[in-house]
């Protein structure tokens, strides 16, 4: 065995050595645990010594302590009294001057002398000291027996129990916040659900982008230009009075990239993804996630081009779905949403084609429901005749109907 010996330094021993090691140190505790023992003892009788003295000459003590200038002085000099003896003596309470005090200090005296005749003879004598530390080591295996209470198992041993992945989000208080980002990708929270968001101030030259009401449990899922999902913890995002950070600082996005869509991220839903290149299909949101810096890549996104769309879709597509697009050059396509594949990343198919510009917004619409979008009142418009610029997938499409955005936008989802 690798040990450390008595002296400190480091050594290689085998149980015999061990073992005779442990004595040693037995031994050597003893020895001193005894002369401490018998310095405490000799100051003790030294003390009460001079008890005895002051109870033999009792009436001259008093008179001495009574009636001299420096009774200490007068008391070491006629009863030839240490400096500690007459401390004492001093320190005495009057109480003590009783016959029953007197015994129980003849008592005592009595036994520490017979216990300092005991030690001083074991300190002696090396055949006592090993009969002592016997003693002592039976003593401990007794104490420590299995069946003693010090002794016994207190613990089963049994097979290790199966470790389940913990949810570290029972660790995060949950509470209502507001999750406030800005255009320019400034990111902070709000305590509650903010109701009145025109009062939030941004920083000069800023404005918002996105308000998301969320819970501090949640996760906040980022699609942005580059084709990639972002997932934030929602406790994990600086709050406060101030603007908050950027986004760049807390995932691995681009100078020029810019977020598309900002949401909570629930499971199990659908998402209508485009790039501005006219492709696009849908993704799962649980193939979205991801917990790291990098993001995911979900859209591939071709070069000059960059994400523009990310919309709920339903949970299963149908014959009475469809899909709008509506490109820069504001013009507008109406197609069947089953020609949509479902893919967990990719390019897509085109959704429609342009010879100048890109695509601008797309969005699921049903046909019972009709087609919808928001005007820059905020007020939602909404268009019976949507049959008039259905065509086919990949076409170039028809000039919008009258009184769509100036912004070829949708606006926000009414569902």
């Amino acid at each position: 065995m690798n040990v450390l010996g008595a002296d400190g330094a480091p050594r290689v021993m085998g149980l015999r050595d061990v073992l005779q090691s442990y004595l040693d140190h037995r031994k050597d505790l003893l020895v001193r645990r005894t002369k401490f023992r018998l310095d405490k003892i000799a100051k003790r009788l030294e003390i009460l010594d001079g008890f005895l003295i002051a109870y033999l000459n009792l009436d001259e003590v008093i008179r001495i302590i009574r009636y001299e200038d420096d009774p200490k002085a007068q008391l070491m000099k006629t009863f030839k009294l240490s400096e500690v003896q007459t401390e004492a003596i001093l320190n005495m309470r009057l109480r003590s001057l009783r016959k029953l005090e007197e015994m129980e200090i003849k008592t005592e005296h009595k036994d520490l002398k017979a216990e300092q005749k005991a030690l001083t003879a074991l300190l002696k004598s090396d055949d006592a000291q090993w009969k002592k530390i016997s003693e002592e080591l039976k003593n401990v295996r007794k104490i420590f027996d299995s069946k003693s209470h010090l002794g016994r198992r207190r613990t089963d041993i049994t097979d290790a129990p199966a470790i389940e992945d913990i949810d570290l989000d029972i660790l995060v208080e949950k509470e209502p916040v507001t999750i406030v980002i800005s255009e320019k990708g400034w990111v902070r929270t709000m305590k509650g659900h903010v109701e009145d968001t025109k009062s939030i101030k941004y920083k000069e030259g800023d404005r918002e982008h996105f308000i998301v009401r969320a819970q501090t449990t949640d996760k906040l899922m980022l699609f942005v230009t580059n084709g990639k999902f972002y997932a934030l913890d929602v406790s994990a995002l600086p709050g406060g009075r101030g603007h908050g950070e950027p986004i760049r600082l807390m995932v691995d996005m681009g100078n020029d990239d810019a977020v598309v869509a900002a949401f909570i991220f629930t499971g199990g839903r659908k998402f209508l993804v485009a790039s501005s290149s006219g492709h696009g299909f849908i993704a799962p949101e649980d193939e979205c996630l991801s917990n790291t810096r990098k993001g995911k890549q979900v859209l591939n996104v071709p070069a000059g081009a960059e994400a523009a769309v990310c919309r709920p879709a339903p949970a299963a597509i149908g014959k009475d779905d469809m899909l709008a697009s509506v490109g820069d050059n504001k013009k507008f396509l109406v197609f069947p949403a089953e020609e949509l594949p479902e893919m967990t990343r990719g390019k897509g198919v085109v959704l429609q084609k342009f010879q100048k510009g890109g695509l601008s917004d797309a969005k699921l619409f049903s046909q019972k429901e009709g087609l919808n979008w928001t005007d820059r009142s905020g007020r939602v418009q909404t268009i019976d005749d949507w049959k008039s610029w259905l065509g086919k997938r990949a076409q170039s499409g028809r000039l919008a109907p009258k009184g769509f955005p100036t912004s070829k936008k949708f606006g926000a989802d009414t569902d």
